[in-house]
């Protein structure tokens, strides 16, 4: 009988300090700290449209992205290349309700305000038969490798206007 409480005893015994050890083990701070931190999204932004609300709405757009943390990257083709003009048509310059902003006016407030960058597609300026001086600055022409590597990146957002 003595045998059986001296190993109940020690079984109880060996126990509480495996709990202990566990517990003292779950307080104490670990060195690792893990990384939570979710990867910046980038998002491609494609304007083509010649429509002056589309385009007013992609810059919108562009810039709650920007503002939201996204890494943001406009590039204009078409009749929306117009918006990186220099001597740019009324069409991307006339104010527009309900801010009384422009699409070409809120492009350059997106550029100054983000780290956006706005690039013409790289057939707009020889198909205009014009060169990099009549844009705007801050704006260039798109490298096709850099834009097609974007494209196939699985983490980037692609959203056309």
């Amino acid at each position: 009988m003595k045998r059986i409480v001296a190993t109940a005893l020690a079984i109880s015994a060996a126990s509480l300090m495996v709990g202990c050890t566990a517990t003292n083990a779950m307080s104490q701070k670990s060195d690792v700290i893990p990384e939570n931190k979710k990867p910046t999204p980038s998002v491609l932004i494609n304007v083509t449209s010649e429509d002056a609300q589309v385009q007013l709405m992609s810059m919108v757009l562009t810039m709650q992205s920007a503002q939201q943390g996204a890494n943001t990257r406009v590039l204009l083709c078409g009749p929306a290349g117009d918006m990186a003009l220099r001597d740019a048509p009324k069409s991307v310059t006339t104010a527009q309700p309900p801010k009384n902003m422009s699409p070409q006016g809120l492009m350059q407030m997106v550029m100054k305000n983000t780290n956006t960058k706005v690039e013409v597609c790289a057939l707009y300026l020889p198909g205009k038969g014009i060169d990099q001086s009549a844009l705007i600055d801050g704006v260039s022409a798109a490298d096709p490798a850099d834009i097609g590597a974007l494209m196939v990146d699985q983490t980037t957002k692609i959203m056309s206007f």
